[in-house]
């Protein structure tokens, strides 16, 4: 017998009718991608998300840190994870450290802690509303980045087979020592978890270019004694703009080159995470340039004064080549009119003098704000990056 047979049986309800009907009903709101809003964790995907892939995968490029920008009003790093190329049928395989891998008794259930490094297809990173991991995937891994917040891609290209090799061999021995809940290793004082400050995202990325590719020489934060003292353990984290800058400072040594591609946010999703506080639609987060540890934490979004702050947007531009956008008439991407991206060399020259004539007095402002006073005059500086892809002015 049919539900709707069971409701008007007799020209009354039922109680099983009633019992059925419910049943449908919370069946239907459960089910993924079932009636959701576009934009919306299980809504429609966007349409053309493989023509685009496609099209940018014409570049013979290997490798992509990609740098997602904060979502907090204030003290916001970001995020940042690695791709490597052909790992997945015509895309790039991500690999992105597991904010909920930290073993604490209030992330043991209902949230994806298999993993401590998350692997997925850089299609669904970046644009899919739905998880490859799971209903229970959360923190960036639940549904495409762009809903939320913008993303740099900082594409590598020249990298022997050989160090690709290796950065997917230490992202797995990771995920291996985390099973295997090995604490003091080689490559980290500690347990093997997530830790916010400890190992973080930035610092298995950095891990992975330094203990499995061989870059010696990419620095570490948090191995030292002081690093451990509660007081100044923010100040020793690594934070994924340093470790951005760090890898490529490496990476040009060897002769590798470099451009970059920003993946803008759509600023229409209406969607609210239930995992976080707040109740704030993703079209209202902030969308913070990564910043490193400096008094542009205390700063509203887009006003960055500090030297390295400033030095990676002017870098980060000066390398660009295309800009990536979701349409709001059509609700199709598009790729922005592209740019041909300065050789490494010029850009960091052209960088450092763009930041230098931006800088202002940090000094100065340290000095008033122990007096209580918040100099005014900051102008949307990171703005620069929003012309990704357009003519160079």
């Amino acid at each position: 017998m049919a539900p709707m047979d069971i409701w008007m049986k007799d020209k009354k309800p039922s109680l099983t009718g009633i019992m059925v009907i419910w049943t449908l009903i919370a069946s239907a709101l459960a089910s993924p991608g079932l009636a959701q809003d576009f934009g919306h964790k299980g809504g429609p995907d966007i349409a053309n998300i493989d023509e685009i892939i496609s099209f940018l995968r014409r570049d013979a490029y290997d490798l992509e840190l990609l740098l997602s920008f904060g979502t907090s009003k204030q003290g916001s790093a970001g995020h940042i994870a690695l791709a490597i190329r052909d790992q997945v049928p015509g895309d790039d395989m991500v690999y992105s450290a597991n904010f909920y891998a930290d073993r604490t008794p209030e992330h043991e259930h209902g949230t994806y802690n298999r993993n401590l490094i998350c692997m997925v297809p850089k299609s669904e990173y970046l644009f899919k509303t739905t998880s490859s991991l799971g209903p229970e995937a959360a923190f960036g891994l639940d549904m495409g980045e762009i809903y939320k917040r913008s993303v740099i891609g900082i594409r590598i290209s020249g990298v022997p087979q050989g160090v690709k090799e290796g950065l997917t061999a230490f992202f797995h021995r990771l995920n291996e020592d985390f099973h295997a809940g090995k604490s003091n290793t080689g490559y980290h004082d500690g347990p093997i978890v997530y830790g916010y400050m400890e190992l973080n995202c930035a610092k298995t990325v950095a891990l992975a270019f330094k203990h499995g590719a061989g870059f010696a020489e990419v620095p570490l934060k948090g191995t030292g004694l002081l690093s451990k003292v509660n007081v100044v353990s923010a100040t020793k984290a690594n934070l994924p703009a340093e470790t951005a800058m760090e890898i490529l400072k490496s990476c040009a040594r060897r002769g590798y080159r470099f451009d970059v591609v920003l993946y803008k946010k759509w600023e229409g999703s209406t969607y609210i995470n239930p995992r976080e506080e707040g109740s704030t639609m993703y079209r209202d987060l902030p969308n913070r340039f990564p910043s490193v540890l400096s008094l542009d934490y205390m700063e509203d979004q887009g006003h960055y004064e500090d030297y390295d702050n400033l030095y990676a947007i002017y870098l980060l531009y000066n390398l660009g080549r295309y800009g990536v956008s979701l349409d709001d008439a059509t609700r199709r991407l598009r790729i922005e009119a592209a740019k041909e991206p300065d050789s490494y060399e010029l850009a960091k020259q052209k960088a450092h003098k763009s930041a230098m004539e931006d800088k202002k007095h940090v000094l100065r402002r340290v000095v008033f704000r122990a007096w209580g006073i918040k100099l005014g005059g900051q102008v949307d500086n990171w703005r620069r990056l929003e012309q990704m892809g357009q003519t160079q002015p």
